[in-house]
């Protein structure tokens, strides 16, 4: 009998390599090489034979007589989940949703099945790593009591086939990718080559039969989604769930969209009966907000075509160890350590004997340049020990030399400011000389960072 022989596959990129090494030669990355064991080869009478499927046999036809057919979508019956996705699900689609455990992937994917159960289509939910009654439980938790949802508890690909096949669903839930697997493969469940394999499966599927498909993947602990980079690339959708567990709040962003936008977030909110959208996000992240304090200020950021605002905190401490303490939550720490030098040589305030924590509440990423200014006024509020008046929102680009440059889309951002009852708008001159005021907002130019210091704190 001849021994098995193994094989080092990349986890980032699947290269394959006989031998170990410490560094990937496909991608670069380290320490991602697994052992798996080989495949065996095909007879030799049958190795033309099983070693790809026929094509299509289609024609090349001109661009201009491609019919502009648009493809059928289908509502989940959240509007946040749509607006990431495009405006619907796309009949015979490929998406992928990561996130970390706990995160609450399942929880929004068996309530759009049961949307769209109601709607008269046909679902199958496919589990490799729960059993039948375990969902049945969640479900019964969450009211879902669907005819039309269909669960399957199978891990081999072949009987998921044929079951897909059987019942002809109009959408199906994949969870997890990495708990699928090909029989006919010696590798285990959740190698490169299975995730591979099981989801170009799915994907041919998907295709030929017009389902939707939804794959749940597990993530790594550096936050990307396990399995090979090109499990990203075949897919149509890639959907990321974000948010502390500790926290209600859950941010759904798209990092790949070939039927709309990538910049659209989805604001949800996890609750004892599931997950509820966040219909006015603005007004949820600053009801808590503690006026009259020093160190906080109001910052209209944008997440896609949505305008968002969000409360920019700052703490400021006279620090008793050689090298300042500086803790950054919700904002980039280099860019941060810019800032703070930036107003301690342009503006006058000294922060090298401050420690400086910073916080972004509500869980948000800034990571755009415009929320420069806001975090600059906020840390100069706790060193003056003053309060920024909570009728005014900051917004701003800095540069090294102190200048306030222009920002993009400050049109929308201010309207919306305005409409959650900001009276006092501090934006760039550049963007102040060509927008179009809202009625009962006070516009504060500014050119400089010392003259938004001295404007706000006298």
């Amino acid at each position: 009998m001849a021994k098995d022989k193994s094989i080092f596959a990349c986890t980032a990129c699947g290269y394959e390599t006989p031998r170990w090494v410490g560094r990937c030669p496909g991608c670069g990355a380290w320490n991602t090489l697994e052992e798996a064991i080989a495949a065996s080869p095909a007879p030799a009478s049958s190795a033309k034979a099983s070693k790809q499927r026929p094509g299509t046999g289609a024609a090349a036809l001109p661009i201009t007589d491609i019919p502009e057919d648009e493809s059928l979508r289908l509502s989940t019956g959240m509007d946040e989940l749509d607006r990431v996705l495009g405006g619907g699900i796309v009949e015979g689609g490929l998406m992928l949703l990561g996130g970390d455990p706990g995160i609450g992937k399942s929880t929004l994917l068996i309530q759009v099945c049961a949307h769209l159960c109601r709607s008269g289509k046909r679902v199958l939910y496919v589990s490799g790593e729960e059993s039948a009654r375990q969902i049945k439980l969640r479900a019964a938790r969450l009211g879902i009591h669907e005819p039309n949802l269909f669960v399957l508890a199978e891990n081999a690909m072949d009987n998921v086939e044929s079951r897909m096949q059987e019942l002809s669903p109009d959408a199906m839930v994949v969870d997890s990718i990495q708990t699928m697997y090909r029989p006919e493969l010696a590798s285990a469940p959740g190698s490169v080559s299975q995730i591979r394999e099981c989801t170009s499966l799915l994907l041919r599927l998907s295709k030929e039969s017009g389902t939707a498909v939804f794959l749940v993947g597990h993530v790594t602990k550096e936050g990307a989604i396990a399995g090979p980079r090109m499990l990203e690339h075949m897919v149509d959708v890639v959907l990321y769930f974000e948010g502390d567990r500790q926290q209600e709040y859950r941010l759904l962003r798209a990092v790949k969209n070939r039927f709309g936008s990538v910049n659209e977030l989805g604001v949800f909110q996890m609750t004892p009966t599931g997950m509820q959208v966040v219909e006015n996000p603005s007004e949820q992240l600053l009801s808590h907000r503690a006026k009259g304090t020093s160190g906080s200020v109001v910052f209209c950021g944008l997440e896609g075509s949505r305008p968002l605002l969000c409360d920019v905190q700052a703490l400021t401490a006279q620090s008793w160890y050689g090298t300042p303490r500086r803790t950054v939550e919700g904002a980039d720490t280099g860019r941060v350590a810019l800032l703070l030098a930036v107003l301690e040589k342009r503006a006058g305030l000294k922060t090298y004997n401050q420690d400086v924590y910073i916080n972004v509440a509500g869980g948000l990423e800034l990571s755009e340049p415009a929320a420069d200014l806001a975090l600059c006024v906020a840390v100069a509020s706790s060193l003056k020990d003053q309060a920024v008046d909570p009728a005014i929102a900051v917004m701003g680009e800095i540069g090294l030399s102190g200048e306030i440059r222009a920002i993009p889309q400050c049109d929308r951002r201010v309207a919306e400011c305005a409409r959650l009852g900001f009276t006092k708008v501090v934006i760039p001159r550049e963007n102040a000389r060509r927008i179009n005021k809202p009625e009962g907002v006070q516009i504060l130019a500014v050119d400089t960072l010392m003259q938004v210091v001295a404007v706000l704190f006298g």
